[in-house]
């Protein structure tokens, strides 16, 4: 339980953008907007959904107790702690640490295979580099396996190293983003909404997640994309929203949206 996690595997970088310029650095101070989107990384970028439940079963079925694929789904996007307490209500906190530290134990070995990038998430993840700005990745996901999931997927060559951060969730995420200067938050929870707001920028929704339209637009969200296919499309608005002032210097939005 103790072992350290196995080694990242090397990243693929073929058809995936580098990361754009900084955008947090003084020196770019004064200058025009340019949009810097983080991302959510489980349901969102990637369908990572049968590794974690088969890492899931296999921890829980450690200490008797069972659980299909159905009954993890509505808990993805949340934290490990939650998840496993949810999974296995009345387990003392204590023992939630320890299934915690098996999870992550297991995960590179159980998890990491399966996962899949969700069409359009190269191209999302490296739209913002054409408009000058830079993507960023933050995830309620043990941060050794952020970089491992994103170089499964081929899609760590588009984000520097500096901008992934994981451990975090809802308004948790929203502090780390507005640290990097997030104008837009892109993910598939409400707690991705509310860090959104927390940080000051759009929230962007997607339905690649357990969460529909009307429960994101509920939460919050100021747009829901049913895929990151359309992604590219909504940053070209933002983009013109940042340059003309409809959004805030944080993405936020000054004018009202179209009705």
């Amino acid at each position: 339980m103790t072992s350290a996690p196995a080694s990242a595997p090397e990243p693929r970088t073929d058809d995936v953008a580098t990361p754009g310029p900084r955008t947090d650095d003084p020196a770019a101070v004064g200058a025009a907007p340019v949009p810097v989107v983080g991302f959510d990384l489980d349901m969102t970028l990637v369908d990572s959904s049968d590794g974690i439940a088969a890492t899931l079963r296999a921890v829980l079925g450690e200490v008797g107790v069972t659980v299909t694929a159905a009954d993890t789904w509505p808990y993805a996007g949340m934290p490990l702690d939650l998840i496993l307490a949810g999974l296995a209500p009345g387990t003392p906190a204590e023992e939630i640490e320890a299934l915690q530290a098996r999870y992550r134990h297991l995960y590179p070995s159980l998890g990491i295979s399966s996962v899949r990038p969700y069409p359009g998430a190269a191209a999302a993840l490296a739209a913002p580099a054409a408009h000058g700005g830079r993507s960023v990745v933050v995830s309620a996901k043990h941060t050794p396996n952020v970089h491992r999931v994103l170089a499964v997927a081929g899609l760590a060559g588009a984000v520097d190293d500096a901008d992934v951060a994981g451990d975090l969730f809802a308004e948790e995420k929203g502090v780390r983003l507005a640290q990097l200067g997030a104008t837009a938050y892109v993910g598939d929870h409400p707690g991705d909404v509310r860090a959104a707001c927390v940080a000051g920028a759009v929230a962007v929704a997607v339905t690649t997640g357990s969460h529909d339209t009307a429960a994101l637009l509920e939460a919050g969200a100021d747009v829901v994309l049913s895929s990151l296919t359309d992604f590219p499309d909504w940053l070209a608005t933002h983009v013109e929203d940042l340059r003309t002032g409809a959004a805030g210097p944080n993405g936020e939005r000054t004018a009202p949206l179209p009705g």
